[in-house]
């Protein structure tokens, strides 16, 4: 079945939530302090699974009507809409999360994803840029819109050496308001998931850039009372969406082949950390990951550099004993 027609089997109109699901959302943005944005996250794949439910007569209306069987449908149509495994196993994570509230709650007796385990995701290393590939993104090039003295360059390249130099998420960099940035002293005060603060060295490179662009942020004619560092044409808060096409269109600048996100250069910072010597715990906090099997996401090095490492430095390999 073809990826239009799966999506004809959902309901083409996401379905009221009940209450269990808009008290389990309110938990989520009062008591947890999530993002507007993860908030409607799980809003929508909560209205996914409700949309389900309805078309096999249950609801989460009455949570204790639901069982694995329905959790197991749900997944068959994710499959049959060729959803990716890791979003139908972040689906499965929201629905987990709910039943927990719900139980917790004394509003569910039955949890229906006891049991129920993630697809096994598709083994994919973080895609990330060489540093040849990395400067040039950055560097502005003769005959390229980034290389006119204009407040959109300033801005864009601004963001880019930030992107790479301090590897922010892209949601971090945009939120950053006025005063989270002390250019001078080469820090950014960065929150990330679930509202967690930490503070972000600024490259040398990047305070370059984003002293030049501070210098030319009025001329993007803010509109009042607006804190955010990075602003769009019309004088608000730059957005997710715009920055990426930013970066990519850089990225074309540069010559780059590949399609190059955001993300791109938070992979390529933390693999070029990784690749010059800088330890996984270092990285880890920098990356602001809570656990350390994310950034050993990033330990894809070659098999035989990671050899060539070994016999050099390991005192029984055989080329360290050759050298003694």
């Amino acid at each position: 079945m073809s990826s239009t027609s799966g999506k004809a089997d959902a309901a083409p109109v996401a379905p009221e939530l009940p209450e269990p699901a808009t008290a389990f959302l309110a938990h989520l943005a009062v008591e947890k302090g999530y993002s507007e944005a993860t908030c409607r996250a799980y809003a929508n794949d909560l209205a996914q699974f409700e949309a389900s439910l309805i078309r096999r007569g249950v609801s989460l209306a009455r949570p204790d009507a639901i069982t694995k069987d329905h959790i197991r449908g749900f997944l068959a149509e994710l499959h049959r809409l060729r959803e990716a495994k890791t979003s139908m196993g972040r689906k499965l994570s929201s629905l987990r999360s709910l039943f927990r509230f719900l139980r917790r709650k004394h509003l569910a007796t039955t949890d229906p994803l006891a049991g129920v385990r993630n697809p096994k995701p598709e083994k994919r290393q973080p895609r990330a840029l060489n540093v040849d590939e990395a400067v040039a993104l950055v560097t502005p090039h003769p005959g390229t819109p980034q290389a006119e003295d204009t407040r959109e360059a300033c801005r864009d390249l601004a963001l880019a050496e930030l992107l790479y130099g301090s590897g922010l998420r892209v949601s971090e960099a945009v939120d950053l308001d006025l005063d989270d940035l002390d250019i001078a002293q080469g820090i950014a005060r960065v929150f990330g998931k679930g509202g967690k603060e930490r503070l972000a060295p600024l490259s040398d490179a990047a305070r370059v850039r984003l002293k030049a662009y501070a210098r030319r942020r009025e001329e993007f004619q803010p509109v009042p009372s607006e804190k955010a560092f990075f602003l769009g044409s019309r004088g608000g808060r730059l957005n997710r969406r715009q920055a990426a096409r930013i970066i990519d269109a850089l990225a074309k600048s540069a010559g780059l082949a590949q399609h190059t996100h955001p993300h791109t250069l938070r992979h390529s910072f933390a693999t070029h950390l990784l690749e010059s010597g800088a330890d996984l715990r270092s990285v880890q906090e920098l990356l602001g990951h809570a656990r350390l099997t994310t950034t050993q996401r990033y330990t894809h090095l070659e098999l035989s550099r990671i050899m060539r490492v070994y016999d050099q430095a390991h005192p029984r390999s055989s080329e360290s004993e050759k050298k003694s």
